[in-house]
């Protein structure tokens, strides 16, 4: 499996990734409402998404916005307020051109006024897709008290259905997720709740130096999360106890929809707070096994339950199955859990050295990113504490960490390359959420960071186009939208083959680019690419066009 690493040496003298978050129109500042009552929800906020919600083939951004918690006067001083613009979540609209000679220009412009979405509760996530088969991609917005269901009108107008479509779900969520459980060619939805809070049971909690502090989040009951099947008439039905056997509560951050087993049928895993994660296997009758125990991600390799917070689903190791990525609190590190590809998974987290790497970092946002396109996905996350460290309680919000880039070394191990990664990486910061995706189309994945009470970052990658790659997206034959959960199969000339899926989920609260990328190394040859199908339709093309993004349909294949 041969690929065409860059050397290190060769672009020592260019930042790998660059903030162009300000300069393109993100000038875009979280508030998390924090008035130095140490609410517990300002410190667990806020996604991202980059989805193409006008349809011209490049991404656009929905961020989301907090509220004011409270107004009495507490132990530091409240960040200031974003004063120019209302606080609500914002949708941006990329504006890229590219030139006769390849130069890419791009810049967002504010559009959430025209667009009619009016997300002014305490905003914690997003979640994106087409819900209604009309091939315009929708906004799934979570929240502390309420989650809002925005459908797209295709004129670049959103509406709220959610009490119409039966999803205004009630309580605390931060990550949801769209998939197609059944098969039917019609998303259904997953959502994840986390704990029993309002302001009138808010706890006061203090460090160990007895220090006024947030509190952890074992002091809150869990919420249990909900399915809902899509009734294919624009309504949804809450199929929890019938589908997930129950409604037990948990403390869920991080949700991932994925075929773990390779039968064709979609499964969910559920990142849990300090609690057992789930593993929902898709039974094929409408209903689903938790098996996280008996498959090993449930607990970590000695048996312990752990604050999960972010996760990711991808074949890291090229073996042609998904494994699982999690995200954890400072001294425990990151988890991985490699598949054997009958969702039997084994806790590699050490040998991998991603938890090592990790552990002095407290991880949200992440995700199995082949930043360079050499054909090996590697491993970029986002972090930030949520406890200020001994002795800094009384600065205001004292919580920032670096972001981390780990390379796959292609040998089941990692190697931190973030003194590499540009001056961005350098910045502490408080990341929550993380969003991926090619915001200007040249190739390579760039990634969008939410930071709770800070700046929007963009990072545009700029060394994956230094390699060749494969951009696909993947529309259904009835349903000409995003076809998630499909799977993507690349036969490389030299006889390597990699695996990919189409998804928008996963990360922490936050939604991605639903077309795949593909990196190919110093492969200049056009690929065969096989497709199947979420509906179990399998298909090929015998040589895909690769340095550009090609749409295939189902049934056009062979």
């Amino acid at each position: 499996m041969a690929g065409g690493h860059p050397s290190p040496n060769a672009i020592s003298e260019d930042e790998w990734f660059v903030d162009r978050a300000k300069e393109v129109g993100l000038d875009f500042t979280h508030d998390n409402g924090m008035s130095g009552k140490f609410y517990f929800p300002e410190v667990m906020a806020p996604g991202a998404a980059l989805v193409d919600y006008d349809n011209d083939d490049d991404l656009d951004v929905y961020l989301v916005q907090g509220q004011l918690l409270g107004r009495g006067i507490g132990d530091h001083v409240p960040p200031p307020r974003q004063a120019s613009l209302p606080p609500r979540g914002r949708l941006y609209r990329n504006d890229l051109a590219v030139a006769a000679d390849g130069t890419r220009t791009f810049r967002f412009t504010d559009v959430t006024e025209p667009s009619g979405i009016t997300a002014s509760d305490y905003g914690m996530g997003v979640a994106v897709g087409d819900f209604n088969n009309d091939s315009w991609i929708d906004l799934y917005l979570t929240g502390l008290n309420r989650n809002q269901l925005w459908r797209n009108n295709g004129d670049g107008t959103f509406t709220d259905v959610s009490k119409a479509t039966g999803t205004e779900d009630q309580g605390w969520s931060v990550s949801a997720s769209f998939l197609d459980y059944d098969r039917d060619e019609w998303l259904d939805l997953y959502v994840g709740h986390y704990v029993e809070y309002s302001l009138e049971k808010d706890r006061r909690c203090t460090n160990v130096a007895g220090e006024r502090s947030y509190c952890p989040p074992r002091v809150y009951e869990g919420q249990p999360g909900r399915l809902y099947r899509n009734q294919q008439d624009g309504t949804f039905t809450d199929v929890t106890e019938a589908a997930l056997g129950g409604r037990r509560p948990t403390r869920t951050l991080g949700v991932i929809a994925a075929d773990f087993d390779n039968d064709g049928w979609i499964d969910l895993y559920v990142a849990n707070d300090g609690e057992e994660n789930q593993l929902w296997m898709n039974q094929r009758n409408g209903t689903f096994k938790d098996t996280a125990l008996v498959s090993g991600v449930a607990l970590t390799a000695e048996g312990q339950a752990e604050a999960s917070m972010g996760v990711d689903a991808g074949d890291f190791d090229n073996d042609g199955d998904d494994d699982l990525l999690v995200t954890t609190l400072t001294g425990e590190g990151s988890n991985l859990f490699i598949n054997n590809g009958s969702a039997a998974f084994e806790d590699q987290s050490a040998r991998s050295g991603i938890n090592a790497l990790s552990r002095e970092n407290t991880g949200f946002g992440t995700a199995w990113i082949d930043f360079d396109n050499d054909s090996w996905l590697d491993v970029l996350s986002v972090s930030g504490l949520v406890q200020a460290p001994e002795g800094q309680a009384n600065l205001p919000f004292p919580l920032g960490q670096r972001r981390q880039l780990f390379r796959n070394l292609r040998n089941g191990r990692f190697e931190e390359v973030t003194d590499r990664a540009g001056a961005t990486f350098e910045l502490s910061e408080v990341g929550r959420g993380a969003a991926f995706g090619d915001v200007d189309n040249d190739g390579d994945v760039d990634v969008l960071v939410s930071n709770d009470a800070g700046p929007t970052r963009l990072l545009i990658n700029q060394i994956g186009s230094r390699n060749h790659w494969l951009g696909v997206r993947l529309v259904g034959a009835n349903a000409s939208r995003d076809m998630l959960g499909a799977r993507v199969t690349v036969f490389r000339a030299d006889g390597s083959t990699f695996h990919r899926r189409v998804r928008t989920d996963g990360s922490y609260a936050s939604a991605h680019d639903s077309r795949v990328v593909v990196g190919l190394g110093n492969s200049a040859n056009d690929p065969r690419v096989q497709i199947r199908w979420p509906s179990g339709r399998t298909e090929e093309w015998l040589e895909v066009a690769i340095d550009r993004y090609t749409t295939l349909k189902e049934g056009s294949g062979r």
